[in-house]
């Protein structure tokens, strides 16, 4: 669906194209839902409650997809990889968050072309945030 925007006519973000922050807010919740059980994971989130780290990607994921710029305003460059240095993320850590994921992505219900495109972004990311061998 496109629409009107500035007298231009443009395509819908992919942010849009998926249903906006709800779809984010869910995806990233239950994302979170499984890290609160793992103890691998548990262990990279300092703060006693996740809300503050669900919030952190909840922006970036939405802001990356084409959503509102909040994340760059309150944080600003995403510098990812600075960001986790002082964790250790091995091909464990790695896999362990590609498979909460997994349940969350698969739990929104996307069509197979946006899932694929979602999935595709989010191994490549995890892949990216690996620093330590093993």
């Amino acid at each position: 669906m496109n629409e009107i925007r500035r007298g231009t006519l443009q395509e819908q973000t992919f942010y849009e194209q998926v249903g906006g922050e709800e779809t984010f807010r869910r995806l990233v919740h239950r994302f979170y839902e499984g890290v609160a059980e793992d103890p691998e994971l548990r262990a990279m989130y300092p703060e006693e409650d996740l809300g503050p780290a669900e919030e952190r990607l909840r922006l970036f994921l939405i802001q990356y997809w084409g959503g509102p710029t909040t994340y760059g305003e309150r944080r600003g460059h995403p510098r990812l990889r600075m960001r986790h240095v002082p964790f250790r993320v091995d091909r464990a850590a790695h896999d362990a968050w590609l498979r909460h994921m997994r349940v969350a992505v698969d739990e929104l219900g996307l069509s197979q072309e946006h899932e694929q495109t979602l999935w595709n972004y989010l191994t490549y990311a995890a892949a990216s945030m690996v620093n330590t061998p093993g």
